[in-house]
């Protein structure tokens, strides 16, 4: 056999190749047909109604229809009296504690100082414990903002730093006393 017989053997080989090739598998159907978003196995859906199956999670199974109503702030009083709080689940309520007073947690209670310069409080050498930074915060030192403080035991809390006029923003979860 010549030599331009044996190339163009080759190439009209490989052309039919290709080409048949392409028929056999000329349908590129991806994963499958079921596997297509918007079909019953693979539902799309839109953002509102993750959002509400997200609240009624949150909310144990119960979708609120109205906008909940804003929690007051309970009102500081001018006395040094105590204060208790009526917060007794995972509710988190926002207390302001004014310049001379002290807020103290209930065993087990949680707080985050969102605003002001804090310092703990604390009648015994024991101290709070600094989740954030995984500390333990002793009597007098500064409280650092936005981090989350564990009180295992009642007794103990925060009080607003010496020198500053302003008061404390604190979020709180579990009970305390406002003294």
């Amino acid at each position: 056999m010549k030599p331009t017989y044996k190339i163009m053997t080759a190439a009209v080989l490989i052309t039919g190749s290709l080409w048949g090739g392409s028929l056999f598998f000329g349908e590129a159907d991806g994963a499958g047909v079921g596997n297509q978003p918007g079909t019953s196995e693979d539902p799309v859906v839109t953002k509102s109604y993750v959002d509400q199956q997200i609240q009624k999670a949150i909310q144990g199974g119960t979708i609120a229809t109205q906008a909940p109503a804003a929690t007051p702030t309970p009102a500081a009083t001018p006395t040094p009296t105590a204060t208790p709080s009526q917060n007794k689940g995972d509710e988190v309520e926002i207390v302001d504690v004014k310049a001379g007073q002290t807020l103290i947690a209930g065993a087990g209670a949680e707080f985050i100082v969102r605003a002001g310069k804090a310092a703990i409080y604390s009648q015994d050498s024991n101290g709070v414990a600094d989740l954030t930074d995984g500390a333990d915060l002793v009597n007098g030192t500064a409280v650092p903002s936005n981090h989350l403080l564990s009180f295992p035991r009642a007794g103990r809390g925060i009080v607003v730093q010496e020198g500053q006029t302003g008061g404390l923003v604190v979020m709180v979860r579990g009970a305390y006393t406002l003294k």
